[in-house]
């Protein structure tokens, strides 16, 4: 087990761990177990979180922008303000999650569990939405808007 002062690595145990304001960007988390843990204000821009348990975790204003949560258990989890921007989501469980006004744009939410997550006014333009198809339009704010399908021959300048 653990203890709260440990290194990030993959499969760490920083449960309950208060961790507010660090810097761990970059940072290889994988598998780690966060549930219950407070990351506030942390900076973990392009860290690799690929199935970390994060059940409950508080995630409040968190900079994630290009990092890969892949599989990862964010039920409960609180990202109010948290910037996702280009972040993989696929697969991960966001049940019941706080996304209040969390910045998604271009975020891949391929397979996600989003039942009973609250994205309210979170900015979800050019993500891709959970189907793995839609591509969400430019100003989907709270929800996902699909963008218009672009014409093939328009997009090349044919036609």
């Amino acid at each position: 087990m653990a203890a709260c002062t440990d290194a990030p690595a993959p499969g760490v145990a920083l449960r309950r761990c208060l961790l507010d304001g660090q810097d761990l960007g970059g940072a290889d988390l994988s598998r780690a177990d966060l549930r219950d843990a407070s990351l506030r204000r942390v900076n973990l821009e392009g860290a690799k979180l690929d199935g970390v348990q994060a059940r409950r975790a508080k995630l409040v204003q968190v900079l994630l922008k290009g990092a890969s949560l892949t599989g990862a258990d964010l039920t409960q989890a609180d990202l109010t303000y948290a910037d996702l921007e280009g972040a993989s989501l696929r697969g991960a469980s966001l049940r019941q999650a706080r996304l209040y006004e969390a910045r998604l744009r271009g975020a891949d939410l391929t397979g996600a569990v989003i039942e009973g997550a609250d994205f309210l006014r979170a900015d979800l333009s050019g993500a891709t939405w959970v189907d793995g198809k839609t591509r969400c339009a430019e100003g989907s704010l709270g929800r996902c808007h699909a963008a218009p399908a672009v014409d093939a021959a328009a997009a090349k300048g044919e036609g």
